[in-house]
């Protein structure tokens, strides 16, 4: 298959004239892979680009040279792609140590904005499994059309493109200063905050917040006091089984504040047409979440007049029961749960290519070895970071999450 024009133009206008390793990897996706970097490009049929990045650190020693390192290789790898900072949207800043380190990054170009070009950041401690102390996801948009962003708040910007609003929501937190707060009330304050924020731009948490993730610090201990907290307030809010739930990720991780138990981030699409959603399941391998009492759902689709989005929920190696699958084998569960997403994405028309970026959750972080090299090889033109993080079950040895972006042919919805 022929790589897109637009990626072709693209390569041929690179400022300094170096040559990068760029690849057709399926209808309308190109990668473009660097030292330290992957990225995937989907072109939408009626324009529009969307990029996903994973960013590694160089192999030095010390913080602030690892920042500088990670930062010159995504600003090399934006402008080698033509990318302008107007096209970034989101990042995602996977930390070893956040309370130690939240300072310095707040500090580096990882957050650099303007008041008319706002960005939506996450930070959370989920240590690179790599060694590394840091580690990057990054997302852009660019298009023909105008976008516009507004900051609404610290935590809230809203990007505006084609009549549609897309709230990203990141560092949701209690900031529970200098006491113990249980994490079900953190838990209930950080739902409230987006379920506020979204109100005030005519929208509600059952309508419009398509996926969430949920850090939980010490999740062996707390996972189940949000769980039950998350409950009884989706239930307020009339999100029950009969309805729907919202894609999410429960696993560990913190903020950096030292008494939060529960931090968030969120994105939400607010202007949604009727039947524009939907919800992914494959009842053949997985069972509903409520079958063990969690309120989440496997998978979301949105979909665009030109391409659908589907947003997998953590995922990891279950069964048609509610029970774990090859405990004690990383490497079978890894199988499993590659299997579990591909029947989801099958539900909704999309399949394993259409992955734009994975991220790989382990409990154990010396799994991390056997697990990368399958990884690249299966899937060599994938962003993917891999980080250490517990899943909400011991016996999970491995989680995954992913975004698929495919093509679409439906006129009569919105347009992206």
């Amino acid at each position: 298959m022929i790589v897109t024009n637009i990626a072709l133009e693209k390569r041929a206008a690179s400022p300094d004239g170096k040559s990068f390793n760029l690849q057709n990897c399926g209808p309308r996706h190109t990668a473009f892979i660097e030292d330290g970097v992957v990225a995937k490009c989907f072109e939408g049929v009626n324009g529009g680009w969307e990029y996903y990045f994973s960013v590694e650190a160089p192999d030095i020693s010390g913080l602030g040279c690892q920042i500088d390192g990670l930062v010159e290789r995504y600003c090399a790898a934006c402008e080698r792609l033509g990318l302008s900072p107007e096209t970034a949207i989101f990042r995602r800043v996977f930390l070893s140590d956040v309370m130690n380190q939240v300072g310095r990054v707040r500090e580096s170009p990882l957050l650099a904005e303007t008041a008319d070009n706002p960005l939506a950041v996450s930070i959370v401690q989920q240590p690179p499994s790599s060694g590394a102390k840091i580690a990057l996801l990054a997302y852009h948009v660019e298009s023909s059309d105008r976008i516009t962003k507004r900051r609404l708040s610290r935590n809230h910007i809203v990007v505006e493109k084609k009549g549609m609003r897309h709230l990203w929501s990141t560092r949701l937190c209690s900031s529970a200063g200098e006491s113990f707060q249980p994490a079900g009330e953190q838990t209930e304050e950080i739902f409230e905050n987006l379920s506020n924020t979204l109100s005030g731009e005519a929208g509600t948490l059952n309508e419009n917040c398509v996926r969430t993730w949920v850090y939980v610090k010490g999740i062996d201990a707390f996972y189940q006091d949000m769980v039950d907290s998350r409950r009884t307030l989706f239930q307020r809010y009339g999100m029950n089984k009969d309805t729907h739930f919202i894609a999410s990720t429960g696993i560990e991780g913190a903020c950096a504040h030292r008494y939060d138990l529960v931090a968030m981030d969120a994105y939400s699409v607010l202007g949604l047409a009727p039947k524009q959603v939907s919800y992914l399941n494959d009842f053949d391998n997985l069972c509903p979440t409520m079958d063990y009492n969690v309120t989440f759902e496997r998978g979301t689709r949105v979909a665009y007049d030109d391409r659908t989005h589907s947003f997998i929920s953590g995922t990891a190696s279950i069964d048609n029961r509610g029970q774990v699958v090859h405990q004690g084998n990383v490497m079978a569960q890894l199988e499993r749960t590659l299997a579990n997403i591909d029947g989801l994405l099958q539900s909704g028309s999309s399949r394993l290519a259409d992955m734009m970026h994975m991220t790989v959750y382990l409990r154990d972080p010396t799994d991390y070895g056997i697990v990368n090299k399958y990884l690249k090889k299966r899937f060599p033109n994938m962003p993917i970071v891999i980080v250490q993080g517990a899943v909400c079950r011991p016996e999970w040895l491995i989680e995954i999450e992913c975004i698929a972006i495919s093509t679409n042919n439906a006129p009569h919805l919105p347009e992206f």
